[in-house]
């Protein structure tokens, strides 16, 4: 398995255990892709997971700049469109520092906001 889709897997599990449920992952559509659609009681999360190995250049946090953001904004309004009523939503960010959450996941709820 890819280092990236062992990330995305580890992420899912671990907020799994933490209580969300997930809906969907890798959600394409002409907009971009979401890592990571979940539920968090009412709420609907659309998680990013970024996996880096090293902090260079600003670790994955300073990934996911304003171009990426504008991305999943919009790939979030797409899978919003077909999804009613629209609930309440947030963009959190999973970060790992190795694929298998090993040495540690940091979770950002509200990374970004619309």
């Amino acid at each position: 398995m890819k280092a990236g889709a062992q990330a995305e897997q580890t992420a899912a599990q671990y907020l799994q255990h933490q209580g969300l449920r997930l809906l969907h992952s890798n959600y394409r559509c002409r907009f971009g892709e979401i890592d990571l659609i979940l539920k968090d009681r009412d709420a609907l999360v659309f998680a990013e997971v970024r996996l880096r190995a090293r902090s260079d250049f600003g670790g994955a946090a300073a990934s996911i700049d304003a171009r990426k953001q504008h991305r999943l904004i919009l790939a979030a309004q797409h899978y919003l469109s077909t999804v009613s009523p629209t609930p309440p939503c947030r963009f959190d960010a999973v970060l790992l520092t190795s694929a298998e959450g090993g040495e540690g996941i940091e979770w950002l709820k509200n990374a970004f906001q619309l």
